[in-house]
C-alpha cells in the first residue's frame, strides 16, 4: 500500500446479516474504492445479486479478484502520484540549481566589477598623489626663482639707488 515496497498481507472478510461485506480486516479502503466495488463489474450491468452462489453466500474468489484489482488500481494511482512528485521534485531541484548558478555568476560578476572599480580608484589615487608631488615641486621651484629674482631686484635697486645718489651728489657738487 505504500510508495515503494510490496508486502503480502492476509485479508479476511466478514459478512453482515444481509450478506453484504462490511468489514475487511488487514486492508484500509477508501469510500470511493468501496463504492466502486459495490458497482456491477460487467458492462452489461448485471445486478450484484448474480455474484452470489445458489446458497446465497458471496463468491469469495470473485470478491478477492475484485479487491485485488481495486488495490492494484489504487497502488498504480499512488505510484503514479509518487512518480509525479519525484519528477516535480527533480524539476524543482534543477530549477533551484539553475537559479543558484545564475545568482552565483551574478555575484561573481559584481565582485569582479567591484574589484575593478577598487583598482581603478587606487590607480587614480596614485596618479593624483604623483600630480600633487609634481605640483609641490613646481611650487617650490617657482618660489625659489621668485626669491632669487626678488634678491637680484633688491641688489639692482640698491646699486641703482647708490649710483643715482652718487650722480645726484656729483651734479649737486658741480652746481654749488
Amino acid at each position: 500500500m505504500g510508495g515503494g515496497g510490496s508486502t503480502t498481507r492476509r485479508v479476511t472478510f466478514e459478512a453482515d446479516e444481509n450478506e453484504n461485506i462490511t468489514v475487511v480486516k488487514g486492508v484500509r479502503l477508501s469510500d470511493s474504492v468501496i463504492d466502486r466495488m459495490k458497482e456491477p463489474s460487467s458492462p452489461s450491468g448485471r445486478p450484484q445479486s448474480q455474484h452470489r452462489s445458489a446458497s446465497g453466500a458471496v463468491n469469495d474468489e470473485e470478491l478477492k479478484k475484485r479487491i485485488a484489482e481495486e488495490l492494484a488500481l489504487e497502488r498504480a494511482r499512488r505510484d503514479s502520484e509518487a512518480q509525479k512528485r519525484r519528477l516535480f521534485g527533480k524539476l524543482l531541484e534543477r530549477e533551484r540549481i539553475s537559479s543558484n548558478e545564475h545568482l552565483t555568476r551574478a555575484i561573481l560578476r559584481e565582485r569582479a566589477a567591484t574589484e575593478e572599480e577598487r583598482q581603478k580608484a587606487q590607480r587614480f589615487a596614485k596618479q593624483l598623489e604623483e600630480k600633487d608631488r609634481e605640483l609641490k615641486k613646481h611650487d617650490a621651484y617657482y618660489k625659489e626663482q621668485l626669491a632669487r629674482l626678488e634678491e637680484r631686484s633688491a641688489q639692482f635697486y640698491k646699486v641703482t639707488t647708490e649710483q643715482y645718489q652718487k650722480a645726484a651728489d656729483e651734479v649737486s657738487a658741480r652746481f654749488k
